[in-house]
Order: structure tokens, then C-alpha cells, then sequence
């Protein structure tokens, strides 16, 4: 009885047996009120239009403005071509799907080399260009009076031909419905999240890109087949700009990301266009208010709406599920690599790169054998992540060669290496945010079953490739968040999660870049267990700072500066280079560089302590989605004081930044700030008020150089442009650069000093040094020593000894609350406590689950 229960339920909350209960629905409130049965009919074709559209903008991220370009020559083709060979409804659908499927063909293969808005423009052009042609060309399309009496010999009467239609609509709908959870289904999220990523995991995108546009053209060319029939003829307007986004607009107002939402969009612009336009000729003018009205009360249109009011705030693009949690998660049975230990897998032969007049690799030469963990290391600016680049394809090499497993790789497509068997997680996250931690995983496992298409069965289906998912989630500890979308997990989580799907390709080498950078203690401990074991069946080319776990991990050790490989060997060998020691440890002229300020104790003002608190956090609840991450928080800053803010990864260390800057709504709780309730407060506004924010992963506007960066921050009484270059000289040299080319050290130098130019008293920092080398780590240390004179600030730091030292006060975090508070200098002296509230002793806990998994 309850199975049987439980598939009524979810028969109820299938979305074509709710499409077809609302279309049943309003054909009989039509019937009662006298409606015209052909308006109902009409809604049903336009939702499935609007649905065609929305295939592309939903789940693949690209926006057709010229949609009407496939539905209005679908309705031209079905009626010259019926015209032409005869037949009936049946046969003047097909006509009109396959026109449209090889026209999507064509046109896609053109269109898709650009993205963006210049792929919406072009949509447009082409429908203008048709509409153009069907007004002109008089003589096959009628011109301005169309083609009329288009027969329709089997569904003579307005309800038979509305009853074919519903069925038609539904149909098309279920099949939709029944691809986008496919796996060609989720890898058009995933290509819609981050292209990139799903490049480096050997999809090729530009061909699903492709696929999924000639599906979209199909879907929209059945509409724009049942249109010229139900109005038995066909004529060019469909065909205009007037017209083009039409489709758009209905996706839009019943919500983008909802599979639903194209009906809802339908009903509601038919329904108005009918009422509005018998009322006046200038309906648009009421139509408009309507529809800006939606923009500001929902951006996920009327099913967005709908889903807050039932409190399921999310997408429903697919099922709202993951494939079940096995009793027993079986170990990872990670593959074992075919290349032999002394073996080179990987051979690079004098690599030049220059951007400009930056040189990143000056005649680069190194092998990678076949099996071992070979670190390259070097200072921020190096040329290391640039390297992976050009590697994985991201970036053409100017000279030289890249041998892979002995064969040129060099003019081969990213995807097409990453199918060689290359592998690689990035500096900066990448990882699909709008899609689940299990989903993330599953993607790239479909990778690693070379599973590039898959257009019928459900990929929760595949049990083999199920169990290897929940098998990698549960190795980096993740598996209790396997449900959770992505955007909902902290920066060390989603760092997890990345390494999850590098070591799901099950790859002959992996490219590990900073594959530690933002970690808590533990996790960096079970990471590198986890990648230790991986390099005895495997080729690892690890990028890392963490200079001591480097030298303790690693069979060899290759060196950068500047471009140049300076070192290369054992990692012994290379611990003691004396050109190592000056370029990555950061010492000058022979001279090491002074202790860090951090260990000269500053002294907070003696009136400090008795001051009204800057800034004071009370009792703050809030979260992601209807949970709970800051669960009562309190906290206090006082004027020039420097606090630490500690906790293990996804404790709430970040979204306690994001409350305090009003990017985070709360749930409960105070927030005050120099004697003011913030709480309700834009981010703009506060940020006005004087809290700056340096964000982990700096969040730089890549295509804009460093002046113009800093350029967009500057307020009156923040700092100059003179001064933040005495405060980082290097700077200077770099202000005509563009951010996407700097460093990891170089950005984080510029996402300081953009909080500079705001005249601030607070500065909140998180993750300061995460991913530097310790002589830039010593660079921006000093540098935020130098901070205290002009604010306080909040200092959120995985690394507790890097901040302690310069901390008066720190606060650390378990579970959203606070469980210590107190004397910087008291934390750090005390590492038993340390050890029990920052995690490190989790590490042992979930080392034999490594071991297992490995």
C-alpha cells in the first residue's frame, strides 16, 4: 500500500502529467466559457516553442533571441512542402521537423564558433534574414500576404486538430523531459556551469553544443509545424524582430530554470496578449509594467514564485534526487597505470611562451616518467600554472614540443588530450556550482567511461558508474554532502570535490595544481595520503606551496623562476640549490629575509579594550537554502584591533564574511557596526559605511588590467594609486596587465589594494596567503601589518600559525558557534587545543578511509 502510495505521489509531481492535467484543464474551462478552443490550442503550441527555446537557456546556458528563425521556417516548410508532395498532417510534420533539424545543422555548425551575446545576435540575424526572404520572395512565399489553405484532411474540425496537437506537445515534451536527465542531459548543465571543466574532462562541447542545438531546433520546428496548421496558413511576421523574443519572454516570466516555466510563460502571455489587445491597440504598454513587475518580485519567473511560497526554493530543471546511499560504499579501486616507472609519459622539449613582452616559459625542457609524484614548485609569477595550460591545451605553445606517451600532442584540441589520458584540477576552483556534489562527480565519471553521448537512458541508472561515485565522495569525506549543490559547500569542500573528479577520470597523469591551497590541516593531511598512494600507480605533476610536504612527498622535484627551470632532481638534491633558496624561499643577495612582523607583537591603543566595539555580531543565524550554517553567532572587533577568525573547513568561517558584508541575508541576530544595525543593509551600503572585503580566490575582473581594477574602487579618502605601490611595489611594473595573467600572489596583492581605495575602517580578509609561495606569503604578510595603521581587520586564515602571530585576539568556529574566544597568544601557545578544535587529529580519523580507497 505505501509503494503504491509513493508512486501516486510522484506520478502527481511529474511535470508532463502536470502539463497535461493544466492543458485538460483549460480546454474544458474553454469549453464552459465559450472560449475558442483554437486560443487553448495555441497555448499548448506555444509552450512547447517557449520549451524548445528554454532547452537552450535552461540547461545549456546559451539565449536564442532568434528562436523564431526554426519555428517560422518549420511553418513555411510544412506548408510549400506539403503543398508540393501532398499528404496530410502526419507527413507535413515530418517535413517540418527534418527542415528544421538539418537547418539547425547548418546554421549551428556556424553560429556556435561564437558565445555569449554574439551567439544571441546571430540567432537574430538569421531570423531577419528569413523574414526578409519570405516578404520578398513573393513568388514561393506569398510575401506579405503569406500562403494560405494549408489542408488539414485528418483533424478537419478546431477540437480534433486541438486534441493532436496536446498530444503532440505532450509527447515532444515527455521526450525532453526524458533527455535532459539522460547523459547528454546533465552534461548540458554541466557545459552551462563551466564549459572549461567539462573540456578538461574530454567532452567535446562544441559538438554537444551542436547536438543540443539541433534538438532545440526540432522541438521548436514541431511548434512552428503545428502553427501553420492551426492557422491553415503561414506568413512572414513570425518572422520578425517584432516577434523574435517572444519565445524568450515566456521562458523568462515562467521562470528559466524550471522545466515547467515555459508553460506557465505561455499561459500568462497568451491569456494577456488576448484580454490586453481586445482592450486596446497599444496593449504592450500594459504588457510591459506586467512584465517588469516579474523581473523585480522573481527572477525565476511565476515557478520561482511558486517554490518559495511552498518553501522548495530551488531549480527544476530535473529530478530533485541523487541515486540512493549503498549500506557499505565500496573502497575506490583506482586504476593502475600501464607506463612503466623509469618510463617518460610525459616529455616536454624546449616550451616557449610569451604574452606580450612577458616571457612565462623560456625554453622549458622536462620529463615526467610514467609513475611517481614529480612536484613542480617555484615563486607566484613563475610559469607554473601556465605550464598546465599549455599541457592541457587551454593555451598553443609558441616553439617547441609536448610529447605524450611518445606521440606530438602539441595542435591537439583540449578534449582530445584529456581523452589521451590527462587529467588536471585547476589553481582556481572549477567545479560545475549549480549542479549536486554527487552530480560534479558523476560527470567526469562518465568521462572516465568515455561516455560522450547517451540520449535515452536515465544516467542514475548506471549502477557501476553510481558506486564509483559515491566510493570517490566518501575517499575525500564528502559523502554525507553528496546531495548538497555545490554553491552550497565551502571553499575547502569544493576543494575536495575538484580533487573527487581529477582522480574520477581515472587518468594516466594528473595535473594537481595547488590541490591543497585553502585546506583545513586535516583534510590537507588526508589529500596528501590520498595522493601519495595515487603515485604508485600513477603519473602526478603536482603544483603545491606547502614547501615542507613537497620535499616529504615527492620523488622529484622541478623548479621555475621566471620562466627558467632551475632545478630539476631529487628532492634532496634541490632542498639545498642555492638558486632555489634564493628565488622560492624568498632570500636576496645572499641575505635571508627577516622574521615575519607577524612576530612582533603589535600593540593595540591602551584605550582599546575599554572603547565601544567597531563592530559587534549577535546572536546571527543564517545559512544556504533553508539551512542552518551560523547557528547564534557573537563576536566583537575593536577599533585597530586585528582578530582571527579559525575553523575547519564549511564551519562557517566564510559565510560569517558574507553576513557581515550583507551578501548573506540573516535569519536572526544583530549586526552592528560602529553603533548601526547593518543587518538590513545593501552590500553597497555597508561597504559605503566602511567594511571592505578581500574575497578567497580574489575575484579580480579578469579582463580588465590591474590600473583599471583598481580604478573601479577608488572613493574619496581611500588610498592612491602612489601609495598602494609603495605598499607593493611591484605593481608598478604591472598596472598595464591584464588580471587574467597575473599570479596567484600578483592577484592577491591587487585584491588588497582594491580594498584599499575605499576609504575603510573595517577590512575583513579571507584566505589572505592560501595558494602563495612563502616569499610572497612574507610580501603580503607584511603588507597587511601595515593595514593595522589604517583599520582593523578580521583575518579568516586555514593556516592558524600563519595568523596567530599577527592576531591581538582570535575566535574559532565549530558548527556556526563560537568555541574559543580569547588572546591570540593564549591559542597559539596551547596546542592541545588547537588540535581539538581546528581538526587535526580528524585527519587520523579518516586516514584508514583513504587507505581503503586507494
Amino acid at each position: 500500500m505505501t509503494t503504491n502510495r509513493s508512486f501516486f505521489l510522484r506520478l502527481c509531481e511529474h511535470p508532463i502529467v502536470i502539463m497535461a492535467v493544466v492543458l485538460v484543464a483549460a480546454t474544458g474551462i474553454a469549453l464552459i466559457t465559450g472560449m475558442p478552443i483554437h486560443r487553448i490550442t495555441q497555448i499548448a503550441v506555444y509552450t512547447l516553442y517557449a520549451g524548445g527555446t528554454n532547452f537552450l537557456i535552461g540547461y545549456l546556458g546559451l539565449v536564442p533571441f532568434g528562436a523564431s528563425f526554426f519555428f517560422g521556417c518549420a511553418s513555411y516548410a510544412l506548408a510549400i512542402g506539403g503543398g508540393m508532395i501532398g499528404g496530410n498532417e502526419l507527413t507535413g510534420m515530418a517535413i517540418a521537423v527534418v527542415f528544421s533539424l538539418l537547418l539547425a545543422l547548418v546554421v549551428g555548425a556556424i553560429i556556435l564558433r561564437r558565445r555569449g551575446l554574439y551567439f544571441s545576435l546571430l540567432t537574430l540575424a538569421c531570423s531577419q534574414i528569413a523574414f526578409e526572404i519570405a516578404f520578398k520572395w513573393t513568388n514561393v512565399t506569398g510575401g506579405e500576404n503569406g500562403l494560405q489553405n494549408v489542408e488539414r484532411p485528418l483533424f478537419g474540425s478546431a477540437m480534433s486538430f486541438h486534441i493532436f496537437s496536446m498530444v503532440v506537445v505532450l509527447g515532444t515534451s515527455w521526450l525532453v523531459w526524458r533527455l535532459v536527465h539522460a547523459p547528454f542531459g546533465r552534461l548540458m548543465q554541466a557545459i552551462r556551469d563551466n564549459e572549461q571543466r567539462v573540456s578538461s574532462l574530454g567532452f567535446d562541447t562544441y559538438r554537444s553544443k551542436l547536438i543540443a542545438l539541433i534538438v532545440a531546433g526540432g522541438v521548436i520546428g514541431t511548434a512552428g509545424g503545428l502553427m501553420s496548421l492551426l492557422l491553415q496558413g503561414v506568413y512572414a511576421n513570425n518572422l520578425s524582430w517584432q516577434h523574435a523574443g517572444d519565445p524568450v519572454l515566456m521562458a523568462a516570466l515562467g521562470g528559466v530554470h524550471h522545466f515547467l516555466g515555459p508553460l506557465w510563460g505561455a499561459i500568462i502571455f497568451i491569456t494577456l496578449e488576448d484580454r490586453l489587445s481586445a482592450f486596446t491597440e497599444n496593449w504592450w504598454l500594459f504588457f510591459a509594467p506586467i512584465i517588469i513587475a516579474f523581473a523585480l518580485l522573481s527572477h525565476e519567473g511565476v515557478q520561482g514564485i511558486f517554490q518559495r511560497l511552498i518553501g522548495r526554493n530551488r531549480w527544476t530543471l530535473t529530478r530533485d534526487a541523487i541515486p540512493g546511499r549503498p549500506a557499505t560504499i565500496a573502497p575506490l579501486i583506482s586504476g593502475h597505470a600501464t607506463s612503466q616507472a623509469a618510463t617518460p609519459i610525459l616529455v616536454l622539449r624546449n616550451i616557449s611562451k610569451r604574452f606580450g613582452s612577458i616571457i612565462t616559459q623560456d625554453d622549458v625542457s622536462l620529463e615526467v616518467n610514467g609513475i611517481g609524484l614529480h612536484s613542480l614548485i617555484g615563486p607566484n609569477g613563475a610559469g607554473k600554472t601556465t605550464l598546465f595550460n599549455l599541457l592541457t591545451g587551454v593555451h598553443k605553445i609558441d616553439s617547441g614540443s609536448i610529447l605524450f606517451e611518445g606521440r606530438e600532442i602539441r595542435h591537439l584540441a583540449p578534449h582530445q588530450r584529456a581523452r589521451l589520458g590527462m587529467s588536471r584540477s585547476f589553481q582556481i576552483l572549477s567545479v560545475f556550482p549549480n549542479l549536486t556534489a554527487f552530480e560534479n562527480v558523476r560527470i567526469a565519471v562518465q568521462a572516465a567511461q568515455r561516455q560522450w553521448g547517451g540520449y535515452w537512458r536515465d544516467a542514475y541508472d548506471n549502477d557501476v558508474a553510481n558506486a564509483k561515485v559515491w566510493s570517490l565522495l566518501y575517499a575525500v569525506g564528502l559523502a554525507e554532502r553528496a546531495g548538497e549543490t555545490c554553491a552550497s559547500l565551502a571553499h575547502g569542500e569544493k576543494r575536495l570535490l575538484e580533487i573527487a573528479m581529477s582522480l574520477a577520470t581515472d587518468a594516466k597523469l594528473l595535473l594537481l595544481d595547488e590541490p591543497l591551497a585553502g585546506l583545513a590541516e586535516s583534510d590537507r593531511k588526508v589529500v596528501g595520503e590520498l595522493i601519495q598512494r595515487l603515485a604508485k600507480s600513477h603519473a602526478v605533476l603536482l603544483i603545491e606551496h606547502d614547501i615542507d610536504r613537497v620535499l616529504s612527498m615527492s620523488d622529484r622535484i622541478t623548479v621555475l623562476h621566471q620562466g627558467r627551470l632551475i632545478a630539476d632532481g631529487k628532492p634532496s638534491e634541490v632542498a639545498g640549490h642555492p638558486e632555489v633558496i634564493a628565488a622560492y624561499l624568498g632570500s636576496a643577495h645572499g641575505k635571508a629575509l627577516p622574521p615575519p612582523r607577524a612576530t612582533e607583537r603589535r600593540s593595540v591603543p591602551t584605550n582599546a579594550a575599554a572603547a565601544a566595539p567597531l563592530l559587534k555580531v549577535e546572536g546571527v543565524r543564517a545559512g544556504y537554502g533553508g539551512g542552518t550554517v551560523l547557528d547564534g553567532l557573537d563576536l566583537a572587533v575593536l577599533p585597530g584591533e586585528v582578530v582571527a577568525l579559525l575553523g575547519r573547513n564549511g564551519v562557517g568561517k566564510t559565510t560569517s564574511l558574507r553576513a557581515i558584508t550583507g551578501t548573506l541575508p540573516l535569519a536572526s541576530g544583530r549586526i552592528i557596526f560602529d553603533g548601526k544595525d547593518i543587518g538590513g543593509l545593501r552590500p553597497d551600503e555597508i561597504n559605503r559605511l566602511g567594511i571592505s572585503l578581500v574575497p578567497e580566490g580574489r575575484r579580480l575582473f579578469p579582463n580588465l588590467t590591474v590600473e583599471e581594477n583598481l580604478k573601479l574602487a577608488v572613493r574619496r579618502g581611500g588610498a592612491s594609486q602612489e601609495e598602494i605601490c609603495d605598499l607593493f611595489p611591484k605593481l608598478r611594473i604591472l598596472m598595464r596587465s591584464r588580471a587574467e595573467n597575473l599570479s596567484g600572489g600578483e592577484r592577491q596583492m591587487v585584491a588588497i589594494s582594491r580594498a584599499l581605495m575605499v576609504p575603510s575602517r573595517l577590512i575583513l580578509l579571507d584566505e589572505p596567503f592560501e595558494g602563495l609561495a612563502p616569499a610572497v606569503v612574507q610580501e603580503v604578510r607584511e603588507a597587511v601589518s601595515k593595514l593595522t595603521t589604517r583599520a582593523s581587520l578580521v583575518i579568516v586564515e586555514h593556516h592558524a600559525e600563519s595568523v596567530l602571530a599577527m592576531a591581538d585576539r582570535a575566535y574559532v568556529l565549530v558548527n556556526g558557534r563560537v568555541a574559543f574566544s580569547g588572546e591570540a597568544d593564549v591559542l597559539a601557545a596551547d596546542s592541545a587545543l588547537q588540535e581539538r578544535l581546528l581538526g587535526i587529529t580528524k585527519a587520523a580519523d579518516l586516514l584508514p578511509n583513504v587507505a581503503r580507497a586507494v
